[in-house]
């Protein structure tokens, strides 16, 4: 059995986890082109590395990053996302169209 450690609830069985996906820049939705979404969305390195990811651990609903090893699978090391991230993001809205001003 393979066992990951959440950092809210300590060491748990890997089914009780949801990979989340790389942690790297998000391009700017409203600016960036249909490539470079595609790109940050639906693709990622290929290579043999550590890699920082979000995981989620589905019983406390608690999401958190964890470094893991792509070759050994090894997680390495685990912590709360306040440790990476210590300033609040604020996300420009979309312009409104001419459609929705009429409306």
């Amino acid at each position: 059995m393979k066992i990951m450690n959440c950092p809210l609830n300590g060491p748990r069985n890997i089914s009780e986890f949801v990979y989340g996906g790389e942690v790297k820049a998000m391009p700017n939705a409203l600016t960036c082109s249909d490539k470079e979404w595609a790109e940050y969305v639906f693709y990622s390195e290929n290579t043999i590395r550590v890699v920082t990811e979000w995981w989620f651990h589905s019983p406390s609903g608690y999401w958190f990053i964890a470094e893991r090893h792509t070759a050994s699978d090894e997680i390495l090391k685990t912590y709360d996302p306040s440790e990476l991230f210590n300033k609040r993001v604020e996300f420009e809205s979309a312009p409104e169209s001419a459609e929705e001003k009429t409306v």
